[in-house]
């Protein structure tokens, strides 16, 4: 097992909620419109749990490679296998971490719970991969394996490496209210160090969920809030998390629903802060390009309604610590189909 620390800052983000109504295979027009909150509170509330809760740890380390899994719009409702089939291969390939691009599951409170039930099913299943167990008399405590058993945790302490964005889905029918009561924060950022190459990487989370960023956060961006504890550093890789996709995969998939000034201004953002790869779902369709010096990948849907037959819907980033080596980028293939 590889030996990694985990300390994310807006970590407490730790589970995710999504999804597409209707049984449409794609976009529902009316999704992206209803909304039972509009973006300028999302992130305001955002913000303020991300600032509270930095000074919790703000890095996650690691002495060699690591990877990182990404997936989009599971949509999940009663059926949990696809989801469940993500959280299995994410902590038995040791990936540090893993991503939900937004729309996780439909907006009804006993999905909610499910998705609840399904984390913390699995967040057991990765202590039982990664940590020793001592009882204190009172509880059990955990620590990482080789591991110094004085750091011991309680299961409520330990982060389940999970984190999401918010998508049109996840606030629809005041959606909002279950999703942040379990994940929190749409907008935040984080750091993985590498300590033995001394670079440091820069995983930022973005807020697109009704296809505009708002006056609020882009307001947040410009001050810098994203941009990490010392701006003279420089990052060796920054990824970008969000669910509205900026480019068009076909032309039958909806283009981008940001106004026009908004995605010049994105994409001049991420020349600023010289982004390696962007990843996008909304849309049920693979599509990846270069723009600049920048990959964007917009993911298919792995919900087994929209995608019932098994394929390559998550997405693995491998980030070499030799940094002549670079990162690599491969699908990762998911088998779960829908019970009858």
């Amino acid at each position: 097992m590889k030996q990694k620390n985990i300390y994310f800052a807006l970590l407490l983000a730790c589970l995710v909620l999504s999804g597409f109504l209707g049984a449409c295979n794609k976009v529902s027009p009316t999704g992206v419109l209803i909304a039972g909150t509009g973006v300028e509170d999302r992130v305001k509330m955002s913000n303020l749990y991300f600032q509270q809760h930095k000074g919790d740890g703000q890095y996650g380390w690691t002495d060699e490679d690591y990877s990182f899994l990404i997936g989009a719009d599971s949509h999940l409702t009663t059926d949990t296998g696809r989801l469940a089939e993500m959280f299995r291969i994410g902590i038995e390939h040791d990936d540090m971490f893993m991503v939900h691009l937004g729309d996780i599951a439909d907006t009804k409170a006993e999905y909610y719970v499910t998705l609840d039930k399904l984390i913390d099913t699995y967040k057991d299943k990765y202590i039982q991969m990664y940590y020793d167990t001592i009882y204190d008399g009172y509880t059990n405590r955990y620590y990482r394996k080789g591991g110094d058993p004085s750091n011991a945790q309680t299961k409520a302490d330990i982060i389940f490496p999970f984190f999401p964005v918010v998508g049109n889905h996840d606030i629809t029918h005041n959606g909002w209210a279950l999703w942040s009561d379990l994940f929190h924060s749409s907008f935040y950022s984080f750091d993985v160090e590498d300590i033995t190459a001394n670079k440091t990487d820069h995983f930022i989370f973005l807020d697109s969920a009704n296809g505009t960023l708002g006056e609020e956060q882009v307001k947040l961006i410009e001050e810098g809030v994203l941009d990490g504890p010392d701006d003279d550093d420089e990052y060796r890789y920054t990824f970008v998390f969000t669910h509205t996709n900026i480019f068009r995969p076909s032309s039958w998939q909806f283009a981008s629903t940001y106004a026009r000034e908004e995605t010049y201004y994105l994409l001049e953002k991420f020349t600023e802060w010289k982004v390696t790869a962007v990843f996008m779902g909304h849309v049920h369709a693979w599509d990846e390009r270069m723009f600049g010096d920048a990959y964007y990948i917009t993911l298919d849907s792995m919900s087994e309604n929209n995608s019932p037959d098994p394929g390559d819907y998550l997405v693995r980033i491998t980030v070499h610590s030799n940094s002549d080596e670079g990162i690599d980028i491969e699908k990762v293939h998911l088998s779960y189909t829908k019970k009858n």
